[in-house]
């Protein structure tokens, strides 16, 4: 069988119409999503009932025809495989139990036990490996260990990240302990992933663009440059994207600095300056703004052509520059899908 269009454009392959997928492809602006959600009852049971989950992750797939399918979960598993507790308010979204010191960070459980919460959500890929069609290519993703610890010590979402901020300058060595507690999760989340049948892997960081200079190396590239080489190690060829959303200058390099075989863009940067400055070399994935699935029509199909043919002479995967949201109209999305294949 041919090779799956999604490995090939992570292998440096560049191709006439780019694969595509998008972050948060199953989810809230699909009707089918809501009814297998009020089954499940809670986020959470869904996230963790491998039927559930698989079903939510196949749903864009069977409605659209997607090139990827991505893991149904969330990142903020890990911390609460860690101990920490996890709950969602309805409409506000996920709360966590704070971190504020060392005594909570080393409190924390040892990475290699987070298996015992997360077995279900190995099932949930195992599950997909073999119900997926077989010119679907499967992703797992965790957040990455800034934007994960972001969470872990506000106890929320934050606009500026400030309490993460406040410990890390406060408490270097303390915020490096969670770093690296996190880092070491994270490699044990993943490779079971693999293990269980991903054949991708994407580090989402969220918030990496709140951190500037020697901060954005030590917290953004150094976490994800271990965890790359940790997974390489483990699974030798498997691919890696990584997200560094709104990096900006730092998506130049980001690529050679931690080893990942793509980097996902943000819409704050222009297709342009992105072929110019980071798909030298390396496949790039994005950036289409994620408004567009909510207002369709003409902007949407020029926006689409637009991104086409600005990464048109290299490997590109096309995606949304962040994730879609519960507004989004799904006929915007098959639009989207239609103007990207229109020379298929």
């Amino acid at each position: 069988m041919a090779e799956k269009l999604l490995m090939r454009a992570l292998k440096g392959e560049t191709l006439d119409v780019p694969p595509a997928w998008m972050m948060r492809q199953a989810g809230r602006y699909l009707p089918e999503y809501k009814a297998t959600r009020a089954q499940a009852g809670d986020f959470l049971s869904l996230c963790y009932t491998p039927e559930l989950a698989a079903e939510v992750t196949l749903q864009p797939i069977r409605r659209f025809g997607f090139d990827a399918a991505i893991l149904f979960a969330d990142i903020l598993l890990v911390p609460q495989a860690l101990g920490a507790d996890l709950w969602f308010v309805t409409g506000e979204g996920p709360r966590l139990s704070t971190l504020t010191d060392r005594a909570g960070i080393d409190a924390l459980k040892p990475a290699d036990t987070v298996h015992e919460t997360l077995n279900p959500i190995y099932e949930t890929v195992r599950i997909l490996s073999r119900e997926l069609p077989e010119d679907v290519a499967l992703i797992g993703f965790a957040g990455a260990p800034w934007t994960v610890a972001t969470y872990m010590v506000a106890g929320r979402g934050t606009p500026d990240q400030g309490p993460a901020h406040a410990l890390k300058d406060g408490d270097p060595d303390a915020f490096g302990a969670l770093i690296d507690r996190i880092t070491e999760a994270t490699i044990e989340y993943l490779s079971a992933q693999i293990e269980a049948g991903a054949e991708v892997v994407k580090i989402f960081d969220s918030w990496a663009g709140s951190l500037k200079g020697d901060d954005f190396t030590r917290y953004a590239v150094a976490p994800t440059k271990r965890i790359i080489a940790a997974l390489k190690a483990r699974h030798p060829g498997i691919p890696v994207i990584a997200f560094p959303r709104q990096a900006g200058d730092g998506y130049k390099n980001f690529a050679r600095e931690t080893s990942a075989d793509c980097v996902a863009l943000d819409n704050s940067v222009a297709p342009e300056w992105a072929a110019e400055h980071v798909q030298r070399g390396v496949c790039v994935q994005g950036n289409l703004a994620p408004g567009h699935m909510v207002t369709g029509g003409q902007a949407l199909i020029d926006e689409v052509r637009h991104i086409r043919e600005a990464f048109a002479n290299g490997p590109h995967i096309f995606n949304l520059g962040h994730g879609i949201t519960p507004d989004a109209d799904p006929d915007n999305v098959a639009l989207m899908l239609e103007t990207l294949r229109e020379r298929r």
